[in-house]
């Protein structure tokens, strides 16, 4: 007999607004995977290393949430999201970005 589960999920009040990320930093020790979610606090601003020259632009942020999962739940977090997305696309026609909206990450 298959194992049928119904979960009653209890969203508290202050969470139903969710907090708005502009980006999401992944990150894992063995035990756990680390998804820290960001918005950008300041704009980017471009620095020139003292000793070297060499430029590079800082983009400023804060983590607005960092959620913990064992890694057994990464696969099914990484098939909830492909779904979605795929389901995302059928109802928008949009597609996502060819490239990374914050830059080439370098």
């Amino acid at each position: 007999m298959a194992d049928e589960r119904q979960f009653e999920i209890d969203l508290p009040p202050e969470l139903i607004g969710g907090a708005y990320a502009d980006f999401a930093n992944v990150w894992h020790t063995p035990t756990v995977f680390v998804m820290d979610f960001l918005t950008l606090a300041k704009p980017p601003a471009e620095v020139v290393d003292p000793e070297t020259g060499e430029r590079r632009t800082v983009v400023p942020a804060r983590v607005v949430s960092r959620i913990r999962i064992p890694p057994e739940q990464v696969f099914e977090l990484a098939k909830a999201l492909t779904q979605q997305l795929e389901f995302w696309e059928q109802e928008t026609g949009r597609k996502p970005p060819q490239a990374p909206v914050l830059g080439d990450g370098s």
